[in-house]
């Protein structure tokens, strides 16, 4: 019998983050005389940090250090995230799936102090939840590392692993980690070839779809 489990991606998916993210993006722009592009949202959601400062380097012009860069975001982040609301249908899903016993992991493109601070505002963070951040593995998503590595931890059995994720960076990295996966986006967006899609006014994802 395969033991069932579930790897949640964290930000837009169980915590309405992308927001504030997008925020502090915005002002480490400005701060140096760059303009926003119009699709900024598209652009970077569900992108790594790093990647994000080599598009903004290549193609505005961004001047500040990556990790200079990196720090000054986390710090604005962590000053301004008591805003940080739950993705609540997700959320209800995963204390459904936690009080049936149903092993569960988060898996993240942020940064561990993003990880855990996104967590303790939700009311997710526990001591036995597993969790795997940027730091934690050599290559993020869309690369299978980070998923591969969840499952390895929770020692699920790959062939009953379902994956939730809101970008395509993101449901990229759960195919290539040969996991279901689910795609339930927050607003309109194209899904990668291979997904199961989750409407976004779906609110019995935990028993129609997970």
């Amino acid at each position: 019998m395969h033991e069932w489990g579930v790897l949640w991606d964290l930000d837009g998916t169980l915590v309405d983050s992308e927001p504030l993210h997008e925020e502090t993006l915005v002002m480490s722009l400005e701060t140096e005389g760059i303009a926003p592009p119009p699709d900024l949202h598209e652009l970077v959601v569900g992108m790594p940090a790093k990647l994000i400062h080599e598009t903004f380097r290549e193609r505005y012009g961004l001047a500040m250090p990556f990790e200079a860069w990196s720090r000054w975001r986390s710090r604005v982040y962590l000053e301004r995230a008591t805003r940080l609301k739950p993705r609540s249908e997700a959320v209800a899903v995963f204390k459904e799936l936690q009080a049936l016993g149903v092993r569960q992991a988060v898996v993240s493109n942020s940064e561990r102090p993003i990880v855990d601070i996104n967590l303790r505002t939700i009311g997710l963070m526990e001591p036995d939840l597993i969790t795997v951040s940027r730091n934690d593995v050599r290559r993020g998503k869309p690369d299978a590392e980070p998923y591969l590595r969840a499952a390895w931890l929770l020692t699920s059995d790959s062939a009953a692993i379902t994956v939730v994720e809101d970008s395509p960076t993101g449901a990229l990295a759960g195919l290539a980690a040969g996991f279901r996966t689910l795609f339930w986006p927050q607003s309109p967006i194209q899904a990668p070839a291979g997904v199961i899609v989750v409407s976004q006014q779906d609110d019995q994802i935990g028993r129609a779809h997970v």
